[in-house]
């Protein structure tokens, strides 16, 4: 099995995004995970997720446990500690759930991209969510 580390780099940058919002088949709003240190590295897999499998399905919640590597192993044993990774394990263990991505894009009023604390989701390996 890989290493988060390793899963990162193989990640499209999240430089651009201020964050993202996981919404529910309702409509409201379940998660918020921002472009800052200890959410960087969840906010790279939820963006890949979302780009690969449309939205946080199942399937995508089974493929994030494997990118999260050595932190899914870590969540499992301390339930509580990594909420973004707790997410898809629940929606694992239920087999239910669907959480749409709305990407939130990091723009100044003049349109340029914004520099971000997380620009480089692997200056941030270790998350703590």
């Amino acid at each position: 099995m890989s290493s988060f580390a390793t899963n990162l780099k193989q990640m499209p940058r999240i430089s651009h995004l201020a964050g993202l919002e996981l919404i529910a088949t309702d409509g409201s709003t379940m998660a918020r995970i921002e472009n800052r240190p200890g959410q960087s590295g969840s906010l790279a897999v939820y963006n890949h997720l979302g780009q690969i499998f449309g939205a946080i399905t199942v399937d995508a919640a089974r493929k994030g446990l494997e990118l999260f590597a050595e932190h899914a192993d870590d969540a499992r044993a301390n339930p509580g500690k990594h909420p973004n990774i707790d997410r898809l394990l629940a929606m694992v263990s239920e087999n239910h759930g669907m959480l749409r991505v709305r990407h939130q894009f990091a723009i100044t009023h003049d349109d340029t991209p914004v520099a971000t604390a997380a620009d480089d989701p692997l200056n941030s390996a270790a998350i703590s969510d």
